[in-house]
């Protein structure tokens, strides 16, 4: 048995605005604060690692003797979507964003789309993606044409009603189009959106697919492959990456079946990475505003979360962090340019020690790449050996 790291990425989990984020018109954003306001937000184990000794955190609920190490990290690339975050941590800063379509996407490619598919397209604009089906699902199925929308993200998005659309074909569809948005149209993901149910009645199933473009550099998935290490990832980190150096697909149907498959692996013998993305946290309670959903979800990781500290072998290593933020309580119902929490922990961890905060997200990969000596050309600065005992 060897190292092993287990990196818990809480979707959209910020902890307070980045200086720029005036720049992405998200003043005043602050996940945490507008989630520990909620009567249903409980997490004793977050507190016991330290997430409210981390500096600049506004909610004041630190812990006398924290168990684990923290950090507050700022995200050096120009963007605040998934895509940007997720890569960022494992080693890429973007220094331009994914092109966004906020007025919809130019005629020319939908013509050239609906031609190669061989069906219509309807909609094409920025839309809230549980409105849209309930909006336009009816007229879906009745002409069949696919339901192409967007949002303040780099995405491309197509939902369809099962019974108008396999989900093979949807994939297929789906394949197509990421192949097609390329260069000017490279958006960061094409998504899959199946949904089920009769009109007044219409839900997204869990078999949502992301096809992201892929990474324009070695990340440190790549370096602990060349290592003859494993590289697993659970929930949507294979759809990130475009499967690229990760061992999977991991798929799961929320936050807790994530929890429970990485529950699972820590049974299992394994050297090197397991990187988990809970994505509920995000998708269904930011994006919707639900302040309330987000602190209740937020509680029941923490549970699993203590199952998950009771299960760390002697040289197991936990890191906890987000990708962006989404505050649930502001008008806005996209992500938010925030600051993201880091805690580590492990048997081989100090205990209670500052990291302060850091320049990038990408201190995360590198740190990783320390922790298995793992020469790589990563930007970021590992904290490993200062948190190390």
């Amino acid at each position: 048995m060897g190292k092993r790291v287990f990196l818990i990425v809480l979707d959209s989990f910020g902890i307070g605005e980045m200086p720029d984020a005036k720049d992405y018109k998200d003043e005043g954003s602050d996940t945490l604060k507008a989630v520990y306001k909620s009567r249903y937000y409980n997490t004793p184990n977050l507190r016991k690692l330290g997430l409210f000794n981390i500096e600049g955190v506004s909610v004041k609920a630190c812990h006398k003797d924290p168990k684990g190490s923290f950090a507050r990290l700022m995200e050096a690339s120009k963007g605040k979507d998934t895509t940007t975050g997720h890569w960022e941590m494992a080693g890429i800063i973007s220094e331009k964003p994914f092109p966004t379509f906020p007025q919809g996407f130019p005629k020319e490619f939908l013509d050239e789309f609906s031609k190669k598919i061989g069906r219509g397209l309807m909609l094409n604009k920025a839309y809230s993606g549980t409105e849209v089906i309930n909006d336009y699902g009816k007229a879906h199925m009745e002409s069949g044409d696919l339901i192409v929308y967007t949002s303040a993200d780099s995405v491309f998005q197509i939902a369809a009603h099962t019974d108008v659309v396999s989900l093979d074909e949807l994939y297929r569809i789906c394949q197509i189009a990421r192949d097609m948005l390329v260069g000017d149209l490279g958006v960061g993901r094409v998504i899959a959106r199946p949904f089920v149910g009769e009109d007044g009645n219409f839900t997204r199933t869990s078999d949502r697919h992301d096809f992201a473009i892929k990474p324009r550099s070695k990340t440190i998935m790549d370096y602990l492959k060349e290592n003859n290490l494993s590289s697993i990832g659970v929930g949507k980190i294979y759809d990130i990456f475009a499967g690229k150096s990760i061992d999977g697909p991991i798929r799961t149907i929320n936050n807790t079946d994530g929890m429970n498959k990485t529950l699972e692996l820590m049974d299992k013998d394994f050297q090197g990475l397991c990187f988990v993305n809970l994505v509920d946290f995000d998708m269904v309670y930011g994006h919707r505003n639900d302040v309330d959903g987000y602190a209740k979800a937020l509680s029941e990781f923490d549970d699993q979360l203590g199952l998950m500290i009771d299960k760390l072998r002697e040289d197991d290593i936990l890191m906890i962090t987000a990708d962006h933020g989404c505050d649930p309580s502001t008008p806005s119902t996209d992500h938010s340019r925030e600051y993201v929490p880091m805690l580590i922990y492990g048997h081989g961890i100090k205990r209670g020690y500052d990291l302060k905060t850091r320049s990038t997200f990408a201190d995360i990969g590198k740190s990783i790449g320390d922790i298995f000596a793992i020469a790589n050309d990563l930007p970021g600065q590992s904290f490993y050996q200062q948190v190390r005992k």
